[in-house]
């Protein structure tokens, strides 16, 4: 493997990259991830010879002719109460008007047919459709209305950039086939004005679903370490028969609904369980190069402490949100509560930080004059609010031992106050904790690495 090759992941920064399947909700209803997150296969190769299973590409026969649209049910469906809300209206500060009133058997660009409803979001509502020109079925994000100054409209922007890029990148890497870019983009009028809509390949459920379907709502070790890897993770369909039993439940027996005078407010049909290779989505908060950047990105308590204080920040940001994710998933509860009166506190969640790392080095300190706001010339913490009476050791609940002992250092490799402290994603991805299953069979590459 070619040094270009193994630096894919140098060529574009994530900053802002979700793993999940399809963000069938959106962040008001489970608070999604946007972070990257590296896995580890069972039985690891030794180092630069990593082999993924491929990816099947979507399927398409493009050189059959144009398929006519489906025709759905106009009855037949539970009615829903009009006075109850529902889906998106759930949503606090929910206006109608941003939404565009899309309706099941709509088809867009003359190409792209609504099949099913997957969810919504803030911004959003998500679709299953059929592409009736290439034969395929894609997820079609259908958003809210375009307003000026639109932090959405710029996200959406700048996912079609990065995705152009990523596309056209001639490199045969496996991390290539991971990730999930836009298909394709365009503009639909609605009647309260322009709304963006992207396509992709469609991805099945996400980590929080899958959370919430265990009874600990947590991974066990075992879990993290062997399926939480490329060989055996929610969520890539790689059949697409499980699609078109949606459609087709779809047309036999058609969704609930609420019908309005101007709209019709569909229940969400969620996509079913299946087995895939973990996905990347989500790069509209992503950047590319090398370079340092500067503002807030990333979801509240997944910012690490150079984003909040406003220092530059680089790809070790996302190496940060790693360890955030790993706890969350393995602990089954967040490492930052970073709230205070049921608010997200900046002041809180440093002092959470200092609990668990200790004071930050004066080096730390020298990059930005927000740090004296919380912290005096000697580096002692000034703010008003107390550091927590806190460790790892004391958070950590569910290991023992060895596993215990691995995972908290694996934790401390990432949870650093100095971004160049923190490890490379290679070099996590070799960490002991990650590699438990594979040294157990190969007690040999211990001595070797003795």
């Amino acid at each position: 493997m070619s040094t270009r090759d193994r630096n894919l992941g140098d060529k574009v920064q994530h900053s802002g990259v979700r793993i999940s399947s399809i963000p069938l909700h959106g962040s008001a209803r489970f608070g999604f991830i946007r972070s990257p997150l590296i896995f580890t296969p069972q039985s690891l190769p030794p180092r630069h010879s990593v082999h993924f299973p491929p990816i099947p590409p979507v399927r398409t026969t493009a050189s059959r002719p144009r398929s006519p649209p489906r025709k759905f049910a106009e009855s037949g469906f539970v009615q829903l109460n009009v006075a109850e809300k529902i889906e998106e209206e759930d949503i606090p500060g929910y206006n109608p008007e941003d939404y565009y009133p899309a309706r099941i058997g709509d088809v867009f660009e003359s190409r792209y047919q609504l099949v099913s409803k997957l969810g919504f979001g803030v911004n959003s509502t998500v679709w299953l459709c059929r592409d009736l020109l290439e034969h395929r079925y894609l997820t079609l994000k259908l958003r809210v209305r375009a307003k000026r100054d639109d932090h959405v409209r710029k996200h959406d922007d700048q996912e079609v950039t990065v995705s152009h890029h990523l596309n056209n990148m001639p490199i045969e890497h496996p991390g290539k086939k991971m990730i999930r870019t836009v298909v394709d983009s365009f503009e639909v009028s609605g009647p309260c004005g322009s709304h963006k809509c992207l396509l992709y390949r469609p991805l099945g459920m996400n980590f929080t679903e899958l959370l919430n379907l265990l009874p600990e709502k947590r991974f066990s070790k075992e879990l993290f370490q062997r399926n939480v890897s490329p060989n055996n993770i929610l969520q890539n369909v790689e059949d697409d028969s499980v699609l078109s039993q949606m459609e087709q439940g779809e047309i036999k027996q058609p969704i609930a609904r609420k019908i309005l005078n101007d709209r019709v407010i569909y229940n969400s049909r969620p996509m079913p369980l299946s087995k895939g290779l973990p996905i990347l989505c989500d790069f509209g908060e992503a950047r590319i190069g090398n370079r340092k950047h500067r503002g807030d990105i990333m979801p509240g308590i997944y910012r690490a402490p150079e984003v909040i204080l406003g220092m530059e920040w680089d790809t070790k940001v996302d190496i940060w949100s790693i360890g955030v994710i790993a706890w969350n998933l393995l602990e089954g509860s967040n490492l930052f509560f970073a709230r205070a009166s049921g608010l997200l506190n900046d002041e809180q969640h440093l002092a959470e930080m200092v609990s668990l790392m200790g004071p930050p080095p004066p080096e730390f300190l020298r990059r930005s004059e927000k740090c004296r706001q919380y912290w005096d010339d000697q580096g002692n913490w000034k703010g008003s609010i107390p550091i927590p009476d806190q460790s790892f050791e004391i958070r950590e609940r569910w290991l023992s031992d060895e596993d215990r002992n691995l995972f908290l250092r694996f934790m401390r490799r990432i949870v650093r106050w100095m971004p160049e402290d923190r490890p490379t994603a290679e070099e996590l991805a070799y960490d002991d904790f990650l590699m438990q299953p594979y040294l157990a069979s190969h007690p040999e590459m211990r001595e070797n690495d003795a």
